[in-house]
């Protein structure tokens, strides 16, 4: 690995951590009680950073082809912003910890999603699913903070990642209309903040008064928004360069590597409470979405292997 490459996975480690652990802090330690408006800041911030560095050639641009490719991406982006609304309002509620090893059955999600639409997986990948689910039932049961609405919240996020990406497979599957990362997060950032907005002003009425009159009487706020809102957009920014400088695989062990971290960091600064059965149940879910992985991954080599006998048969 690279000093280039090393960097840019050392940044996502921090940045990815960072969003997480400010977001808690906001919305459980701090008394930030707006997650839908904090999304919609999310997204601000990802709509000028992204114009930005597409602007100055960081990333090179991609246009959408037409109406119905637009149409897609708002589908995407209205998946993608109800799983991260989602996602911050399970912090309020259930310790990082916790929600990262919620997070850690999103092959469940992936699974069923795909099998929904049609794809279907061979027999031994659903089997490896199964130490996924015993971790996370093993998990529950020994999570002292365990709160049903943050739980439930959790799941909502973990099955909306999930369907983000698998419907990103479906609708963006031809040549012309597949994007990069940056690329796609440009046009669903917008799109995102104009659905969340007149959300935020139903569903959290008084939310912008109070963030204004919290920014006039405290610096620190102020400091704590731009620095959470500024992560926010970074973390697509490394998690782009990663994925551009490594394989897919290596960004899937990364990934994983990055929850257990997480976990770690969150348990040491916000202390909450853990017990070895919770550990225990999260290291079976992790063991489960490696094998998960490498098993898709022999499946998929496996495909491509008699497709190409069939090929070859044909010619």
């Amino acid at each position: 690995m690279g000093i280039q490459t090393a960097m840019a996975v050392l940044m996502w480690y921090t940045t990815n951590i960072g969003v997480i652990l400010l977001n808690k802090y906001l919305l459980s330690v701090y008394g930030f009680k707006f997650p839908i408006l904090l999304t919609l800041l999310h997204m601000i911030s990802c709509t000028l950073c992204c114009a930005s560095v597409v602007t100055i050639g960081l990333v090179p641009l991609q246009k959408l082809k037409s109406t119905k490719h637009a149409i897609k991406v708002a589908t995407l982006a209205f998946v993608f912003c109800c799983s991260i609304v989602a996602g911050n309002i399970s912090l309020r509620f259930i310790p990082v910890s916790f929600s990262q090893a919620i997070g850690a059955t999103t092959p469940i999600f992936t699974a069923i999603f795909a099998a929904m639409f049609g794809r279907v997986e061979s027999g031994r990948t659903y089997c490896a699913l199964v130490p996924i689910v015993i971790g996370i039932v093993l998990a529950s049961r020994a999570e002292p903070n365990f709160h049903l609405l943050g739980f439930s919240a959790a799941v909502l996020a973990t099955a909306g990642r999930a369907l983000k990406s698998v419907l990103q497979s479906l609708l963006l599957a031809s040549g012309d209309e597949q994007l990069d990362s940056m690329n796609l997060l440009m046009y669903m950032a917008p799109m995102a903040a104009l659905m969340l907005f007149p959300a935020t002003i139903v569903m959290e009425g008084g939310a912008f008064s109070e963030v204004m009159e919290l920014a006039s009487s405290s610096t620190y706020f102020i400091v704590l928004l731009l620095l959470n809102a500024m992560f926010a957009f970074l973390v697509n920014l490394y998690n782009f360069l990663v994925t551009k400088y490594t394989s897919a695989l290596t960004l899937q062990v990364l990934g994983n590597a990055k929850g257990v971290l997480a976990t770690f960091i969150s348990v040491l600064v916000f202390k909450n409470r853990v017990t070895l059965i919770g550990l225990l149940g999260y290291g079976v879910a992790i063991a489960g979405v490696v094998l998960y992985s490498n098993e898709k991954k022999r499946t998929g080599k496996e495909r491509a292997h008699t497709l190409e006998k069939v090929r070859v048969g044909h010619s």
